[in-house]
């Protein structure tokens, strides 16, 4: 069971730890970078994502709407600190990519995968900053459907997983999946074994493979009812497409991130709104509150 969750306000530019049982927070450090976004721990490091400093567009755009900000200037990064938030350094240096997204770790490989959404791309880097390989390059155009977002590796059965959440509320997300290597002679612009395994989707963000029970959950900020929910469903063959999903919970204030607790059968799941909330996974799903910020915007969240 998890003893603490460390969460990314992306508003205050923090780290977050939270005692998941009774919801004390406390700030680990609160200089993250600009709109810290994908977060995973390990037993002694917590690794990030930063989206970088945008630019307004629309001055008469909600704030808190993607169509109010730009992008698209390469300042993102990926960093890393000790638990406590000393010894800072930059594993993927600004401008090295465009907005990092979810990020997900392979361990024992000494391995990181991650999303740029603006540079429509899906990375896999070491630890130490070495080998930045692209696995997934898509070439964007104005249907705004090649931004690629969450993020979950499959080391034992070799695949890498992703979501592309497509425009706005617009229900053209995806989640695909393809080799964790490429094939040979092939590109990360040329693959030919990207599966598609959902389509229409309202609006797809994090993901979390649990492959002990061959499961997928996923957080989705598109329209309701199908969207701004938790949901679960079967990974499916080779070769198939993906069944319809469960809806664990809903009513979200655009969820993102997704830690998920085994042991507890819980799923912790953060918002735009400044929430973490706790969804059973069996059961009735009960929700339970355990953390509000109104000041606070968290985007990804993860257990140790």
């Amino acid at each position: 069971m998890f003893e603490h969750l460390y969460v990314l306000d992306g508003r205050n530019h923090s780290i977050l730890r939270v005692d998941p049982r009774h919801g004390v927070v406390e700030t680990v450090t609160d200089q993250t970078g600009y709109m810290p976004d994908g977060i995973v721990t390990t037993p002694d490091r917590i690794y990030w994502t930063t989206m970088g400093k945008p630019t307004r567009t629309l001055a008469t755009a909600d704030a808190s709407s993607d169509a109010a900000w730009d992008f698209s200037t390469p300042n993102g990064s990926v960093r890393t600190c000790a638990l406590d938030g000393s010894g800072q350094t930059q594993v993927v240096p600004d401008g090295t990519i465009t907005t990092g997204k979810q990020l997900t770790a392979d361990v024992d490989a000494g391995l990181l995968y991650f999303c740029d959404r603006e540079g429509t791309t899906v990375y896999r880097v070491a630890t130490d900053g070495t080998g930045l390989t692209p696995l997934v390059h898509n070439t964007r155009d104005d249907t705004w459907t090649q931004e690629c977002v969450g993020v979950a590796s499959d080391p034992v059965n070799g695949f890498i997983y992703w979501t592309q959440k497509g425009p706005s509320k617009g229900g053209l997300g995806r989640i695909l999946r393809a080799g964790l290597d490429l094939p040979e002679g092939e590109t990360a612009s040329t693959r030919t074994d990207i599966e598609v395994l959902w389509d229409g989707l309202p609006e797809p963000i994090d993901l979390h493979l649990d492959p002990d029970t061959n499961t997928v959950f996923w957080t989705d900020r598109g329209e309701a009812p199908s969207g701004n929910t938790l949901n679960r469903a079967a990974i499916p063959g080779k070769g198939h497409s993906g069944a319809a999903p469960k809806i664990l919970a809903g009513g979200f204030d655009e969820a993102i991130g997704l830690a998920v607790d085994t042991d507890a059968a819980l799923v912790y799941v953060s918002d735009l709104g400044g929430s973490i909330r706790t969804v059973e996974i069996d059961g009735d799903h009960t929700v339970r509150e355990i953390v509000h910020l109104p000041d606070s915007t968290f985007t990804g969240i993860a257990g140790l």
